[in-house]
């Protein structure tokens, strides 16, 4: 069960059975439906493609062409973007039934040290503005009265239901299993001063101020819903972070503020053009020898064209525009356009703190960007 705190909405049993069952048919989609498809490719689709073609498919746009005349194939697709719309609304009822109580919930009166900041003035860009991303009624910055969190604590219990609770109670999972490798790969790194950029509701941020107490820890998005609810969430949890409401593409932070920069799937999120430019920003907020460290889904690179395919499905169906693009940047071109040690660059898979800990937990894919398979993409480069 997801943990409790005072801004995540209450549920009656009939709205917890509800997402209960949404949360199931998911992971049943995952095991028993999704596996069909790999069935069906190789049956159908790719011995089809290579008759039509004298060869066999090459890349991800090729299995595209055969498999999405498939039956099988766009039953699934039909039944997981069913689940997806299921799923949010299931987490829209309580949230309205408790509304105002959770916006007064979110004032937090006597702080534990930690701060929230917001900008009225800040637009969100288009590349988030253009589609309600991940299908998320209304997006992350939608807001209908004063102080509203409504679309924090959807998202919220979106994100739990979504990765059918893998991400642990508290969905911090990618940030617990990414601070953890930094903290053991970096031994010598004692950050001061840490930024977790496109923070949404803080599920990745308060990890680093677990495991680096001492450490001052910042987080930056540009929908000031999530960021109330990021703020009240923290505070609920006894952990101090300052949040305020800024694009990461240019911010308000001194040059040289910050040891560790770190983001979790933020940059499937944005553009070409947004990718570059928060790149850069980093550079400069990073101090001589900082490190930024980035967590995503994997690189397609590395991928047979089916599965590749497969994990492509959210950028058409899922309200993911940038999402393939995404899957193709090379860390050592960001690194030799942004100004950062080349030698330094990394990219790596890790395991989740959670597959560590539990080895019960089942290994599967579903897809997306909580799909996982026990297992985090990251890649990083020092200043």
């Amino acid at each position: 069960m997801q943990k409790q705190h005072k801004v995540l909405p209450h549920k009656y049993t009939a709205e917890q059975s509800r997402q209960d069952f949404v949360k199931s048919f998911k992971f049943y989609l995952a095991t028993k439906i999704a596996p069909g498809n790999k069935l069906t490719y190789e049956l159908n689709a790719k011995p089809r493609f290579n008759k039509e073609h004298g060869r066999e498919p090459s890349c991800r746009r090729d299995v595209d062409v055969v498999m999405k005349e498939e039956p099988f194939y766009q039953l699934w697709g039909l039944l997981q973007r069913s689940s997806q719309e299921m799923m949010w609304k299931s987490c829209q009822i309580p949230v309205k039934r408790q509304w105002d109580e959770l916006n007064h919930n979110a004032i937090v009166e006597n702080n534990n040290s930690g701060s929230l900041a917001l900008d009225p003035n800040l637009k969100t860009p288009s590349y988030l503005s253009s589609v309600d991303i991940h299908c998320q009624p209304g997006g992350y910055d939608w807001e209908q009265t004063k102080d509203d969190v409504a679309a924090g604590a959807v998202y919220d219990q979106g994100v739990y239901i979504y990765a059918m609770g893998r991400l642990g109670d508290l969905n911090d999972d990618m940030g617990m299993s990414q601070a953890t490798y930094i903290k053991n790969k970096f031994s010598n790194i004692k950050p001061k001063k840490i930024l977790d950029i496109g923070c949404t509701v803080g599920h990745s941020t308060l990890p680093y101020k677990v495991l680096f107490p001492d450490a001052e820890v910042y987080g930056i998005d540009v929908a000031a819903p999530v960021l109330r609810y990021a703020h009240a969430r923290a505070e609920s949890l006894d952990q101090s972070i300052h949040f305020s409401q800024q694009n990461a593409e240019k911010t308000n932070f001194d040059d040289e503020s910050f040891d560790l920069i770190v983001s979790h799937i933020l940059l499937h999120e944005t553009s070409s053009k947004a990718i570059k430019n928060i790149m850069t920003e980093c550079h400069r907020l990073l101090k001589k020898d900082g490190w930024m460290v980035h967590s995503e889904t994997p690189p397609y690179a590395n991928m047979d064209p089916f599965e590749s395919f497969i994990l492509d499905w959210d950028a058409k169906h899922n309200n993911e525009p940038f999402w393939s693009l995404s899957h193709e940047i090379d860390p050592k071109n960001i690194s030799r356009e942004c100004n950062f040690k080349d030698e330094t660059v990394f990219e790596t898979m890790i395991p989740s703190v959670f597959e560590i800990n539990q080895s019960k937990r089942t290994n599967l894919f579903q897809g997306g960007d909580f799909g996982g398979s026990g297992m985090w993409y990251i890649f990083g480069m020092q200043k």
